[in-house]
């Protein structure tokens, strides 16, 4: 759940931006009170002009996490993400966060992270990776994406890819190279999928690690207006105990669920 005495409203100042494809930039925000409750999968709302265009904030994933920074990956799609991706170094925004569930990496459960992701879905990952391997964990990084030019690896380890057009590694789907993996993982091993990527992929990703009784957290997408479960624009179905669905609010409840709440 989302531990609300953390979170703040705060004048960042942009220590860098980067490039690392034609359209997907990474900012370094430098906002020490974030950084420090900040866990894998949270995200924060970033208002990105100060006047009223755009008028709602984004949000996006916690990239990484660097002493009083953070980072954030971001994709030039429309007028906000396109003004983000182009901040320059010493202006500031308005960012509130952390927001949203985590993922779980505490269960002792699994001692091999298989972290799947589709295109922009590889923002929440270096953090993960991280926070993962210190624990000692073995982590697998699986990214896909239609073409080469949508493999936004980074600095993640251990790497895995699939493409649909077959430009760069496995030709076809995350999912089908998921599944085209999994026996040449160790027996020995016991793992957990993470996954973050387009919700398709997610329920393909979900029903995946049911059928073979993989433990898997999902981190969903949803436009989101607030953050903080006021608006009530990111609302989704999951499934109820009884078996039914009920609505959960993803900026309280997630973005990150068990996948096996997600309907698929």
């Amino acid at each position: 759940m989302l531990e609300t005495n953390s979170i703040v409203d705060i004048r960042a100042t942009v220590v860098q931006t980067r490039r690392i494809s034609s359209s997907v930039s990474i900012i370094t925000l430098h906002c020490p009170a974030i950084a420090a409750a900040a866990k894998p999968g949270n995200f924060v709302n970033i208002k990105v002009s100060d006047t009223t265009l755009p008028l709602l904030r984004r949000p996006f994933s916690i990239h990484n996490r660097e002493g009083e920074h953070i980072d954030i990956m971001a994709k030039s799609i429309g007028p906000g993400t396109s003004l983000l991706c182009n901040t320059e170094k010493g202006s500031t925004v308005m960012v509130l966060g952390p927001l949203g569930t985590s993922f779980d990496t505490t269960s002792k459960e699994f001692n091999t992270a298989i972290l799947v992701s589709g295109g922009i879905g590889t923002a929440p990952m270096l953090f993960l990776e991280k926070t993962v391997a210190a624990k000692g964990k073995k982590v697998i990084n699986l990214i896909g994406g239609r073409t080469n030019e949508e493999l936004l690896a980074g600095s993640l380890s251990n790497c895995r890819f699939a493409t649909d057009d077959g430009s760069s590694g496995f030709r076809g789907t995350v999912v089908e190279l998921l599944e085209n993996e999994l026996p040449g993982f160790e027996k020995k091993e016991s793992l957990k999928v993470f996954a973050c990527g387009p919700n398709p992929m997610l329920k393909a990703v979900a029903g995946f690690c049911r059928e073979h009784r993989l433990a898997c957290d999902v981190s969903l997408e949803s436009v989101m207006g607030c953050g903080i479960g006021i608006c009530y624009g990111c609302s989704v179905e999951v499934k109820s105990p009884d078996g039914g669905l009920r609505t959960i609010l993803l900026c309280r409840e997630g973005p990150v669920i068990d996948a096996e709440l997600l309907a698929v």
